[in-house]
């Protein structure tokens, strides 16, 4: 299994609504880097579900449900997609500042590459995320 971190701006898709809605087709990436990620992703990886721009935090757990494939909001056979679904909210929401303030979080991508939205994530700190929120995974 792999882990990874998805980057939604609040006010286009929350974590409530992506819970309300059950499943996600994650779209609109355009960024080479972003993409590959996408690409890697395989069914049954976990992703962590962090709110960018507004409340800087990761909210909740995803997985993926759905492997790559081409972006319907396109036709450039450049770009792609993955389908999601919420698994679990945070107990706590984990915010930036504590990710980059932890010895293990601080070296997640989010911190290195910050533009990128879709990221990879280790287990190490996949599991450090769920101990700090105090989170339970079942």
């Amino acid at each position: 299994m792999n882990y990874w971190l998805a980057k939604s701006e609040p006010f286009k898709y929350s974590w409530d609504r992506f819970v309300g809605d059950g499943h996600a087709v994650w779209d609109g990436v355009r960024n080479y880097l972003a993409r590959n990620n996408l690409r890697a992703m395989k069914v049954g990886d976990q992703v962590l579900f962090y709110h960018s721009n507004e409340g800087l935090a990761i909210v909740g757990i995803a997985e993926v449900v759905k492997e790559a494939y081409q972006d319907p909001t396109t036709e450039d056979t450049n770009w792609v997609v993955v389908e999601l679904v919420p698994v679990k909210r945070l107990a706590t929401p984990i915010t930036l500042v504590q990710i980059k303030a932890d010895a293990v979080c601080c070296e997640m991508e989010l911190v290195r590459q910050s533009r990128l939205s879709v990221s990879r994530v280790t287990e190490g700190q996949f599991h450090r995320v769920l101990v700090l929120s105090g989170t339970e995974v079942e």
